[in-house]
């Protein structure tokens, strides 16, 4: 790539992780290699587990992250210790030249609870290589790291099904 640029997915609406599949995916397609580490998603294996292994090795997922909630006001020291090793394993990926495309999934709302701050996302975007595309995702953005992108998308929520007790389903959110 010659120039990457930094991109955030934001808002209170569904479609950040699956807009940023859809980058990854055509990135793919045109013999990129995409790495995308995911913060604060554990919880068994999504759709996209199963896509990045059929579309290895030009598309690697890190997924992080324990099988619980995490609340803002009562952090669990090891929440915070499993996104710290998250958040080296992305410097790693986004500094290592093997990859085009370096999406950390979920980042924002990593720092949004605590578990990162924002100063951690304003050096992972300073220590990009020029040539490397990084997109960061997670509904509250901090306002510096907005600033800091080259392109911001807000996904607003206007209706969502969940609302009607409709749960995640499979290969549509999980």
């Amino acid at each position: 790539m010659e120039q990457g640029l930094v991109q955030v997915y934001t808002g209170n609406g569904k479609g950040k992780t699956t807009a940023a599949l859809g980058l990854a995916l055509r990135a793919v397609g045109r013999g990129f290699k995409v790495c995308m580490v995911q913060f604060i998603k554990g919880g068994g294996e999504y759709g996209e587990h199963e896509a990045a292994r059929r579309l290895a090795p030009l598309l690697t997922i890190h997924q992080t992250g324990r099988d619980n909630w995490i609340f803002k006001d009562k952090l669990d020291p090891e929440d915070i210790r499993i996104a710290q090793e998250a958040l080296a394993l992305a410097r790693q990926a986004l500094t290592s030249g093997d990859y085009d495309l370096v999406i950390l999934d979920e980042i924002n709302g990593a720092v949004w609870f605590g578990l990162l701050s924002v100063e951690d996302i304003l050096d992972l975007m300073a220590a990009r290589p020029a040539t490397v595309e990084l997109l960061l995702t997670g509904r509250s953005a901090d306002p510096r790291v907005i600033e800091a992108a080259d392109l911001v998308t807000e996904m607003t929520e206007v209706k969502h099904y969940y609302q009607q007790g409709v749960p995640a389903r499979v290969g549509i959110e999980k």
